[in-house]
């Protein structure tokens, strides 16, 4: 035999494990395939070993010089290349086959309460209708293959690493899991901050006190179905003159101040007026706590403003006549010249006079401290600009609207008979008589 090294001796014969001939059980069945295939992954990563030294051994004439295989950094560019190239596609496979492994193994299932969940967050209206049934399977089923997909991925990327191969990008793999939004800090803990703020809240938000919500109750019940001023059946009296409507407006207010005065103010003052209504409030706390009580009644007093204030500007919707009042208006002569009395103008400043009244009312409720204290301090129930602003505004353009036909018929007035009332008639009269006409002409 010779001595010199070829491919054929250089490398030894892969051999397979011997067969298995006697009866195993399912979990050694389990065991050994694991071990086979770990031997096979072993004999695979060997071969590709190999096959990249024949390469090195067949591209250099040195084989028969060296008695061991080179480094790898001792090996061709080109060499390593390919060896590395070899190696990657080695990982390659081996990441693709337990990627599969770990595909097929179970998974916790979507439990029926979080499904029943979800479709409790769904509005019932959304819910009736032809084929709502099949379209919410449909979307449940949807859900249901999310989830799955979802856990499947969340468990591969737990179990495997993905190997930094470049081939694995031309692959389709599945979009990357959802960030955290960026810019929030979840490091720190919030409990202890939440309670620091909730003590503070219960300590100082005087709205919590047990008389606040009585409060709320007496502000409910007394005017939750109640107007400083009702137009609203004012057309089935038949038309109204201007003053009339001044003058009710005013007495209806006034009426419903001193209503308001004796039943729901009474009852606050009987409310604070006792001691059990401070228990728990310190000595230091007693000025919020009393601002608290003052901006729930100013907040009362003005809901009850705002809510009268737009039940009138209803009354002028141009959409729903039915509730549109009546004006008695007459058309006058007086002084040779015809007009409407009241005119067009003071129908407006009628209409507009009932706004400002309703903002008039309740101007001068004591607040609870000064009547308590004997104070002057009075509450802010004034109506809110900008409600005052939108009613003269919405009633301006209602006004006009709805007097174009008074004004129509004024104009048909004018055309038919005006020549009778600004001197155009006498003028015609004078010139026949001028004309000394005869008996027949005058006739």
């Amino acid at each position: 035999t010779s001595n010199k090294r070829t491919l054929r001796t250089l490398f030894c014969p892969a051999t397979l494990p011997p067969p298995v001939i006697s009866e195993t059980s399912p979990s050694q069945k389990k065991l050994l395939a694991y071990e086979r295939g770990k031997e096979q992954q072993e004999m695979l990563n060997q071969f590709l070993i190999n096959r990249a030294l024949e390469v090195y051994y067949i591209t250099t004439d040195e084989a028969d010089k060296r008695d061991a295989a080179p480094p790898i950094k001792e090996l061709p560019s080109t060499v390593r290349q390919y060896f590395f190239i070899i190696l990657s596609l080695a990982y390659l496979a081996d990441y693709l086959f337990m990627k599969k492994r770990v595909q097929r193994n179970p998974m916790i299932p979507v439990q029926q309460q979080w499904l029943r969940s979800l479709l409790a967050l769904v509005p019932q209206s959304l819910m009736e209708g032809r084929d709502r049934a099949l379209l919410t399977e449909e979307l449940l089923k949807e859900v249901v293959r999310d989830y799955e997909k979802s856990m499947q991925r969340c468990m591969l990327r737990r179990v495997l690493v993905k190997p930094d191969i470049k081939e694995l990008d031309k692959l389709k793999e599945e979009a990357p899991l959802p960030l955290l939004p960026l810019g929030l800090d979840f490091s720190t803990t919030w409990r202890n901050s939440y309670i620091k703020a909730k003590q503070q809240i219960i300590s100082t938000l005087h709205i919590l006190h047990p008389p606040m919500k009585a409060l709320l109750d007496f502000g409910y019940t007394a005017f939750f179905n109640f107007l400083l001023v009702d137009f609203s059946s004012s057309r089935l009296k038949g038309p109204v003159d201007c003053k009339s409507l001044k003058t009710d407006a005013s007495l209806s207010c006034s009426k419903a101040e001193e209503e308001i005065m004796s039943t729901w103010y009474r009852r606050v003052v009987g409310l604070f007026s006792q001691s059990e209504a401070l228990d728990g409030v310190k000595l230091d706390q007693l000025e919020p706590f009393y601002n608290c009580v003052a901006v729930l009644m100013s907040n009362q007093l003005k809901g009850l403003l705002q809510r009268t204030t737009e039940a009138f500007v209803k009354l002028f919707d141009p959409e729903d006549r039915s509730r549109l009042p009546l004006f008695k208006m007459d058309l006058t002569y007086d002084e040779n010249k015809m007009e409407f009395n009241p005119t067009l103008q003071d129908l407006e400043e009628t209409i507009l006079f009932v706004v400002d009244c309703i903002g008039q009312t309740l101007q001068n409720v004591q607040t609870m401290r000064a009547w308590l204290t004997g104070g002057t301090a009075t509450l802010d129930a004034e109506l809110p600009a900008h409600i005052a602003q939108w009613a003269k505004s919405t009633l301006k353009k209602s006004i006009k609207d709805n007097l174009e036909g008074p004004k129509e018929h004024f104009k048909g007035y004018v055309e038919s008979y005006g020549w009778l009332v600004d001197g155009t008639a006498e003028e015609r009269i004078n010139r026949f008589i001028a004309e000394q006409p005869s008996f027949d002409e005058y006739t």
